[in-house]
């Protein structure tokens, strides 16, 4: 188990999949490393079910910490292709949160919710010893939908392309920007900075992914979190037992990415990027998803194919899963240079 971030697949396969419990029938996709959800069949209905932690950053200020760890929730079964339809989630606060601050959290979490037509339906709430910032507890989103509708983890064919929405590094860069805005700004401009920091808004991939399933033949989608482009590319070639190729002038950077990632000496293409959404498309439906995601505001772009064979080749190289994602450690080192 790596010291900070999520576990990696020998640490998943040699203590977790041995043991899920009871095999039972209506379960058609349960836990894999790096597939963003599981799916249980309901008389015919599909339930794409994902849990995660509740990450609140205080330092964000509560609305927009609220905005983000909501969008989290969501991320991994929006890329089922269903809409989130339900939540249950748990709050294990830290004792000094106030009445007031915690009234914002729910309150914007209410109104996302309303927005994208989630209802809550049970959970958990109270404040505890030991508990910190920022994971403050944990949820299941839930969506509900056909089984026609549904898009799997693990259905990239052979001869889609390649979906990429806005690019590496977006949580990196908005995450690390706003929280050491003060440190950029002493060696950065004013206006590199502000695009670093607008990056934040671009963290959720739910509007993206929920637009391109819509659009046109979708085969499989996958958002790049832990380790970023690279590493979700990887995950959803193994998922699927294909191999993946991209070429990475052909993906979107948003502005403000590489000057961030330059500051902080990370590389943009294994660094953490919920709101980037990786999707297989089959060949004949790209231009109908890129016009979709176009018409949203979202930049988008055909950035690879689906090829045969395992694993993933960049710029026609050979590149393994990174394995370990910088943004955790740097992030700690950094909190230190604020004290």
């Amino acid at each position: 188990m790596p010291e900070l971030g999520k576990v990696d697949r020998d640490f998943f396969d040699e203590y977790i999949y041995p043991n899920l419990g009871a095999e039972r029938e209506d379960v058609p996709l349960g836990p894999q490393h790096g597939v963003d959800f599981g799916v249980i069949d309901v008389g015919e209905r599909a339930v794409a079910m994902a849990s995660d932690p509740v990450f609140v950053m205080p330092s964000l200020g509560f609305e927009r910490a609220a905005w983000f760890a909501f969008h989290i929730l969501m991320s991994d079964v929006a890329v089922s292709g269903l809409p989130p339809t339900h939540l249950s989630i748990d709050f294990n606060l830290p004792p000094e949160i106030t009445n007031e601050e915690f009234q914002t959290v729910w309150e914007t979490f209410d109104e996302e919710a309303r927005e994208l037509g989630v209802s809550v339906v049970t959970g958990h709430t109270g404040r505890y010893a030991g508990c910190n910032y920022p994971m403050v507890g944990g949820a299941t989103a839930v969506s509900v939908g056909d089984f026609a509708e549904l898009v799997r983890p693990d259905g990239a064919s052979v001869g889609d392309r390649i979906v990429v929405t806005k690019g590496p590094a977006i949580e990196a860069t908005g995450l690390l920007s706003i929280q050491f805005e003060s440190l950029m700004a002493e060696q950065l401009d004013a206006a590199t900075v502000a695009d670093a920091t607008d990056r934040f808004y671009d963290m959720s991939p739910v509007r993206d992914a929920l637009t391109a399933a819509a659009a046109g033949p979708v085969t499989a989608m996958h958002d790049a979190t832990e380790c970023g482009i690279y590493g979700g590319l990887y995950e959803m070639a193994r998922a699927a037992g294909v191999g993946i190729e991209l070429e990475t002038d052909r993906v979107p950077v948003q502005p403000g990415v590489r000057e961030a990632c330059d500051f902080f000496d990370i590389d943009p293409w294994i660094s953490i990027s919920e709101g980037t959404l990786l999707a297989a498309v089959e060949p004949e439906g790209v231009d109908d998803v890129l016009t979709a995601l176009e018409s949203e505001g979202i930049p988008a772009a055909d950035a690879g194919e689906v090829v045969e064979g395992s694993g993933l080749v960049v710029d026609g190289e050979p590149t393994d899963h990174p394995g370990v994602d910088p943004f955790w450690g740097t992030f700690e080192e950094y909190l230190g240079k604020l004290e």
